[in-house]
Protein backbone atom coordinates (compact mmCIF):
# COMPACT_ATOMS: atom_id res chain seq x y z
CA UNK A 1 0.00 0.00 0.00
CA UNK A 2 1.56 2.82 -0.68
CA UNK A 3 1.56 6.01 1.24
CA UNK A 4 2.47 9.74 0.76
CA UNK A 5 3.49 12.47 3.14
CA UNK A 6 1.50 14.66 4.61
CA UNK A 7 2.38 18.76 3.38
CA UNK A 8 0.60 21.10 2.70
CA UNK A 9 1.18 24.92 2.39
CA UNK A 10 0.28 28.26 3.81
CA UNK A 11 1.55 31.20 1.74
CA UNK A 12 5.27 30.35 1.97
CA UNK A 13 5.68 28.62 4.42
CA UNK A 14 5.38 24.53 4.19
CA UNK A 15 3.66 22.60 7.15
CA UNK A 16 4.43 19.05 7.41
CA UNK A 17 2.77 16.33 9.46
CA UNK A 18 6.33 15.91 11.35
CA UNK A 19 6.03 19.50 12.37
CA UNK A 20 2.55 19.38 13.72
CA UNK A 21 2.93 15.95 15.96
CA UNK A 22 5.58 17.41 17.59
CA UNK A 23 3.99 20.38 18.22
CA UNK A 24 0.80 18.23 19.16
CA UNK A 25 3.56 15.99 21.51
CA UNK A 26 4.87 18.87 23.40
CA UNK A 27 1.15 20.04 24.04
CA UNK A 28 -0.23 17.10 25.08
CA UNK A 29 2.72 16.21 27.45
CA UNK A 30 2.69 19.23 28.62
CA UNK A 31 -1.02 18.61 29.85
CA UNK A 32 -0.24 14.73 31.07
CA UNK A 33 1.74 16.43 33.69
CA UNK A 34 -0.66 19.91 34.18
CA UNK A 35 -3.64 16.80 35.20
CA UNK A 36 -1.01 15.20 37.60
CA UNK A 37 -0.21 18.98 39.40
CA UNK A 38 -4.00 19.39 39.48
CA UNK A 39 -4.61 16.33 41.14
CA UNK A 40 -2.47 17.67 44.03
CA UNK A 41 -3.70 20.50 43.99
CA UNK A 42 -0.25 22.14 43.18
CA UNK A 43 0.71 24.50 40.72
CA UNK A 44 -0.03 23.59 37.09
CA UNK A 45 2.23 26.33 35.39
CA UNK A 46 4.99 24.64 36.34
CA UNK A 47 4.08 22.33 33.74
CA UNK A 48 4.20 24.55 31.20
CA UNK A 49 7.83 26.21 32.54
CA UNK A 50 9.10 22.05 31.98
CA UNK A 51 7.57 22.20 28.68
CA UNK A 52 9.14 24.86 27.05
CA UNK A 53 12.47 23.95 28.50
CA UNK A 54 12.18 20.21 27.04
CA UNK A 55 11.27 21.72 23.67
CA UNK A 56 14.29 24.06 23.54
CA UNK A 57 16.34 21.51 25.06
CA UNK A 58 14.97 18.42 23.50
CA UNK A 59 14.89 19.81 20.00
CA UNK A 60 18.57 21.28 20.43
CA UNK A 61 20.21 17.85 21.47
CA UNK A 62 17.90 15.69 18.79
CA UNK A 63 19.53 17.73 16.28
CA UNK A 64 23.30 17.80 17.75
CA UNK A 65 23.28 14.17 18.45
CA UNK A 66 21.87 13.66 14.41
CA UNK A 67 24.48 15.92 13.42
CA UNK A 68 27.05 13.93 15.53
CA UNK A 69 26.00 10.76 13.93
CA UNK A 70 25.82 12.28 9.70
CA UNK A 71 28.54 15.14 10.01
CA UNK A 72 27.98 18.36 8.00
CA UNK A 73 26.35 21.79 9.12
CA UNK A 74 23.32 20.81 6.67
CA UNK A 75 22.05 17.91 8.76
CA UNK A 76 21.00 20.97 11.31
CA UNK A 77 18.65 22.08 8.81
CA UNK A 78 17.39 19.12 6.99
CA UNK A 79 13.57 18.11 7.30
CA UNK A 80 14.13 15.19 9.08
CA UNK A 81 16.84 14.62 11.52
CA UNK A 82 15.45 14.40 15.32
CA UNK A 83 17.12 11.50 17.08
CA UNK A 84 15.14 10.92 20.25
CA UNK A 85 18.47 10.11 22.58
CA UNK A 86 20.15 12.98 21.90
CA UNK A 87 16.96 14.98 22.77
CA UNK A 88 16.19 12.54 26.00
CA UNK A 89 19.68 13.77 27.03
CA UNK A 90 18.74 17.73 26.38
CA UNK A 91 15.67 17.71 27.61
CA UNK A 92 16.31 16.10 30.89
CA UNK A 93 19.64 18.94 31.10
CA UNK A 94 17.29 21.93 30.01
CA UNK A 95 14.70 20.32 32.44
CA UNK A 96 17.51 20.26 35.76
CA UNK A 97 17.79 23.59 34.73
CA UNK A 98 14.32 24.96 35.30
CA UNK A 99 14.32 22.48 38.18
CA UNK A 100 17.18 24.67 40.14
CA UNK A 101 16.31 27.82 39.15
CA UNK A 102 12.30 27.00 40.50
CA UNK A 103 14.09 24.91 43.47
CA UNK A 104 12.31 21.68 42.46
CA UNK A 105 13.84 18.83 43.45
CA UNK A 106 14.92 17.11 39.91
CA UNK A 107 13.43 13.92 40.66
CA UNK A 108 10.08 14.98 41.63
CA UNK A 109 10.32 17.06 37.84
CA UNK A 110 11.54 13.28 36.32
CA UNK A 111 8.31 11.97 38.22
CA UNK A 112 5.75 13.92 37.00
CA UNK A 113 7.17 14.21 33.35
CA UNK A 114 7.26 10.29 32.87
CA UNK A 115 3.76 9.93 31.49
CA UNK A 116 4.05 12.67 29.13
CA UNK A 117 7.02 11.69 28.16
CA UNK A 118 6.11 7.94 26.68
CA UNK A 119 2.69 9.58 24.85
CA UNK A 120 4.70 12.28 24.02
CA UNK A 121 6.69 10.23 22.10
CA UNK A 122 4.11 7.84 20.90
CA UNK A 123 2.90 11.32 18.79
CA UNK A 124 5.87 12.11 17.50
CA UNK A 125 6.72 8.86 16.17
CA UNK A 126 3.08 9.27 14.68
CA UNK A 127 4.87 12.69 13.08
CA UNK A 128 7.45 9.96 11.63
CA UNK A 129 5.23 8.09 9.84
CA UNK A 130 3.40 11.43 7.94
CA UNK A 131 6.79 12.74 6.98
CA UNK A 132 7.58 8.96 5.78
CA UNK A 133 11.07 8.69 8.37
CA UNK A 134 12.55 5.17 10.33
CA UNK A 135 10.42 3.25 8.64
CA UNK A 136 11.41 -1.00 8.85
CA UNK A 137 12.65 -3.66 6.36
CA UNK A 138 10.54 -5.53 3.27
CA UNK A 139 8.08 -7.55 4.43
CA UNK A 140 4.88 -9.07 2.67
CA UNK A 141 2.81 -8.76 5.94
CA UNK A 142 -0.50 -7.67 4.78
CA UNK A 143 0.06 -4.41 6.81
CA UNK A 144 3.43 -3.68 5.18
CA UNK A 145 3.65 0.14 3.34
CA UNK A 146 5.25 1.57 0.78
CA UNK A 147 6.76 5.25 0.89
CA UNK A 148 7.90 6.38 -2.64
CA UNK A 149 8.13 10.07 -1.47
CA UNK A 150 9.76 8.92 1.89
CA UNK A 151 12.47 10.10 3.41
CA UNK A 152 14.76 8.75 1.56
CA UNK A 153 12.08 6.25 -0.48
CA UNK A 154 11.69 2.97 0.18
CA UNK A 155 13.20 1.72 -2.66
CA UNK A 156 15.67 -1.34 -3.60
CA UNK A 157 18.69 0.92 -4.14
CA UNK A 158 18.35 3.14 -1.14
CA UNK A 159 17.58 0.03 1.23
CA UNK A 160 20.53 -1.81 -0.17
CA UNK A 161 22.71 0.96 0.91
CA UNK A 162 22.04 0.51 4.34
CA UNK A 163 22.70 -2.66 3.99
CA UNK A 164 19.18 -4.44 3.75
CA UNK A 165 19.26 -7.76 1.94
CA UNK A 166 17.21 -7.00 -1.22
CA UNK A 167 16.15 -10.25 -3.19
CA UNK A 168 18.33 -10.90 -6.54
CA UNK A 169 16.53 -9.40 -9.26
CA UNK A 170 15.24 -6.61 -8.40
CA UNK A 171 15.25 -3.02 -10.27
CA UNK A 172 17.24 -0.30 -8.04
CA UNK A 173 14.11 1.60 -8.81
CA UNK A 174 11.33 -0.58 -7.28
CA UNK A 175 9.29 0.81 -4.55
CA UNK A 176 9.35 -2.03 -2.07
CA UNK A 177 6.63 -2.42 1.01
CA UNK A 178 8.28 -2.25 4.56
CA UNK A 179 6.96 -2.53 8.10
CA UNK A 180 5.40 0.59 9.04
CA UNK A 181 7.59 0.91 12.29
CA UNK A 182 7.06 3.75 13.09
CA UNK A 183 2.94 2.65 13.70
CA UNK A 184 5.00 -0.26 15.91
CA UNK A 185 6.83 2.29 18.39
CA UNK A 186 3.25 4.59 18.56
CA UNK A 187 1.25 1.38 19.65
CA UNK A 188 4.01 -0.03 22.15
CA UNK A 189 4.62 3.35 23.97
CA UNK A 190 0.59 4.09 23.84
CA UNK A 191 0.64 0.96 25.91
CA UNK A 192 3.81 2.29 28.42
CA UNK A 193 2.15 5.45 28.67
CA UNK A 194 -0.90 3.29 29.62
CA UNK A 195 1.14 1.27 32.42
CA UNK A 196 2.89 4.71 33.95
CA UNK A 197 -0.57 6.54 34.16
CA UNK A 198 -1.48 3.40 36.53
CA UNK A 199 1.69 3.80 38.37
CA UNK A 200 1.74 7.31 38.81
CA UNK A 201 0.08 7.20 42.41
CA UNK A 202 2.25 4.44 43.97
CA UNK A 203 3.91 4.31 46.78
CA UNK A 204 7.32 5.22 45.83
CA UNK A 205 9.89 7.94 46.44
CA UNK A 206 9.94 10.23 43.80
CA UNK A 207 11.62 10.06 40.90
CA UNK A 208 10.67 5.99 40.45
CA UNK A 209 8.27 6.61 38.00
CA UNK A 210 10.91 8.01 35.53
CA UNK A 211 12.89 4.91 36.25
CA UNK A 212 10.50 3.17 35.19
CA UNK A 213 9.54 4.82 31.55
CA UNK A 214 13.56 4.37 30.69
CA UNK A 215 13.09 0.90 31.20
CA UNK A 216 9.89 0.52 29.05
CA UNK A 217 11.44 2.90 26.59
CA UNK A 218 14.38 0.90 26.12
CA UNK A 219 12.91 -2.41 25.86
CA UNK A 220 10.71 -1.41 23.10
CA UNK A 221 13.37 0.74 20.81
CA UNK A 222 15.55 -2.53 21.16
CA UNK A 223 13.30 -4.90 20.18
CA UNK A 224 11.77 -2.90 16.78
CA UNK A 225 15.40 -2.00 16.10
CA UNK A 226 15.74 -5.21 14.46
CA UNK A 227 13.24 -4.42 11.39
CA UNK A 228 14.07 -0.73 11.47
CA UNK A 229 15.77 0.23 8.21
CA UNK A 230 18.44 2.53 9.28
CA UNK A 231 21.20 0.01 9.96
CA UNK A 232 24.01 0.88 11.83
CA UNK A 233 25.27 -2.30 13.29
CA UNK A 234 28.83 -1.80 14.72
CA UNK A 235 28.63 -4.02 18.19
CA UNK A 236 29.34 -7.43 18.83
CA UNK A 237 30.28 -7.95 14.72
CA UNK A 238 27.35 -6.23 13.71
CA UNK A 239 25.17 -7.72 15.40
CA UNK A 240 23.31 -4.50 17.87
CA UNK A 241 22.93 -0.98 16.37
CA UNK A 242 24.41 1.93 18.53
CA UNK A 243 20.73 2.88 19.12
CA UNK A 244 20.16 -0.80 21.20
CA UNK A 245 23.46 -0.31 22.80
CA UNK A 246 21.77 3.14 24.00
CA UNK A 247 18.94 1.13 24.99
CA UNK A 248 20.78 -0.70 27.16
CA UNK A 249 22.33 1.73 29.12
CA UNK A 250 18.97 3.66 29.68
CA UNK A 251 17.56 0.22 30.81
CA UNK A 252 20.46 -0.35 33.53
CA UNK A 253 20.22 3.56 34.40
CA UNK A 254 16.17 3.08 34.74
CA UNK A 255 16.41 -0.16 36.36
CA UNK A 256 19.02 1.91 39.12
CA UNK A 257 16.91 4.76 39.19
CA UNK A 258 14.05 2.56 40.02
CA UNK A 259 15.77 0.59 42.76
CA UNK A 260 16.84 3.94 44.58
CA UNK A 261 13.52 5.27 45.14
CA UNK A 262 11.65 1.96 45.42
CA UNK A 263 10.51 2.93 49.16
CA UNK A 264 8.46 5.70 49.80
CA UNK A 265 10.50 8.58 51.83
CA UNK A 266 8.68 12.08 53.45
CA UNK A 267 9.07 14.24 50.54
CA UNK A 268 6.50 16.28 50.12
CA UNK A 269 5.93 18.70 46.78
CA UNK A 270 2.88 20.45 48.33
CA UNK A 271 5.37 22.48 51.06
CA UNK A 272 7.67 23.67 47.96
CA UNK A 273 7.26 27.01 47.10
CA UNK A 274 7.27 27.30 43.55
CA UNK A 275 4.54 24.21 43.67
CA UNK A 276 1.69 25.69 45.68
CA UNK A 277 -0.89 26.46 44.15
CA UNK A 278 -1.38 30.55 43.05
CA UNK A 279 -4.18 32.42 44.74
CA UNK A 280 -6.88 33.73 42.46
CA UNK A 281 -6.69 37.40 42.08
CA UNK A 282 -9.28 40.10 43.78
CA UNK A 283 -11.56 41.61 41.55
Amino acid sequence: MPVYPLTFSIGPLEITGFGIMVMTSFLVGGWVVQQQLAEKGLNEQFAWDVVVAAVIGGILGAKLWYWALQGGWDALFSRGGLVWYGGLIGGILSVWVVSRMKRVPLRYTLHLVAPGCAVGYALGRVGCFLVQDDYGIPTGLPWAMKFPEGLPPTTAQNLAAWGVEIPAGTSPFEVLAVHPTQLYEVALMLFAFWILWRLRNRPHAAGWLFGVYMMLYSVERFVVEFIRAKDDRVLLDNTFTIAQAASVAILLAGAAMAWYYREPDDFDPAKLDTLKPVAPERA
